[in-house]
């Protein structure tokens, strides 16, 4: 039966049923955390429980590491790219560690972003070090893939697309929110992978909902290409894309036909003068809600409860 481990600033707790139990453990890192599975065992069957709404949450993702994203992973969000999904290519982006922030932390959308969005994702946690060239299969990825936790990956359209910048429109500090629940997999859980489901609600109206059934690239195909040239280690984090549903979409055909006729320079002012009127984009205030479960609930990432607030 799966774990799942909560972090607070100065300590690690495992969530039962009666509430929280804290680890009895020195660890400082998500690599630590991971090392020490006896500390774990041992919180997982402890009876001294704290109610989980008296813990402030952090991030059980610990920075620095490695934060490595997909492209266009999922059905429904290459068509809203106006791509197909039969020709999509498995590619990946970087995003700074700084960019990580906490299950209940503000979004905080920096004065000179106009156009901010969400993206849901699965974050896949490492508990081991994946080398460059290591052969994988069904039998050996949960030596390297420990744990699922909540992501939402925010972007900053207007910076990403116009200069093809993913890594600043996407690595902003609180671009990265995280957990609640780092959800340690037992033994043959990896399996229902696929029967996760997926919702981000915004001011409560959902935007995105479906299941990791309709990526196009399973993490084990994932992992094969990634492990072709970087290397992971414990606690770094992969996340793996996101549906359909986001603020941002491609233009219809005839619009995206007339734009390739005008400079690039009016192109984009044309598409972002249109895309300042969408209402889907985050605004200050609004309150960003994320859960990802089976639907039997056995596997649990939590909820993810952010607010989105203007920076200076």
């Amino acid at each position: 039966m799966s774990i799942s481990v909560l972090r607070t600033a100065d300590a690690w707790w495992v969530l039962t049923p009666d509430g929280a139990v804290r680890i009895d453990t020195d660890a400082t890192t998500t690599a630590d955390l991971l090392a020490d599975r006896t500390a774990i065992e041992a919180a997982r069957k402890g009876s001294d429980t704290t109610p989980v709404d008296d813990l402030t949450l952090v991030s059980p993702v610990t920075t620095p590491c490695r934060v490595v994203a997909q492209m266009t992973n999922y059905v429904s969000h290459v068509r809203d790219s106006g791509m197909n999904p039969a020709s999509v290519p498995l590619t990946f982006f970087r995003k700074s560690s700084g960019s990580v922030s906490g299950p209940e932390d503000d979004i905080v959308k920096p004065a000179h972003v106009r156009l901010l969005d969400y993206e849901i994702e699965i974050g896949l946690v490492f508990g081991a070090t994946l080398p460059v060239g290591t052969e994988l299969d069904s039998s050996n990825i949960g030596d390297y893939i420990t744990g699922l936790v909540i992501t939402d990956d925010v972007s900053a359209r207007d910076i990403q697309l116009p200069r093809t910048q993913f890594y600043e429109g996407k690595s902003y500090p609180t671009f990265t929110p995280v957990g609640p629940v780092l959800l340690l997999l037992e033994e043959g859980e990896f399996d229902r992978f696929h029967d996760l489901c997926l919702t981000l609600r915004v001011n409560g109206d959902v935007r995105q909902h479906s299941t990791a059934a309709e990526m196009i690239y399973s993490p084990l195909e994932t992992l094969r290409a990634l492990t072709r040239f970087q290397r992971m280690d414990a606690g770094d984090l992969l996340l793996t894309g996101t549906p359909g549903g986001t603020a941002l979409k491609a233009p219809a055909k005839p619009i995206e036909i007339l734009g390739s006729l005008v400079p690039p320079a009016l192109k984009w002012k044309i598409f972002f003068g249109k895309q300042a009127s969408n209402p889907r984009y985050l605004r200050d205030g609004d309150v960003v809600e994320l859960t990802i479960s089976t639907p039997d609930g056995a596997l649990d990432l939590g909820i993810q409860r952010t607010t989105v607030r203007h920076g200076h």
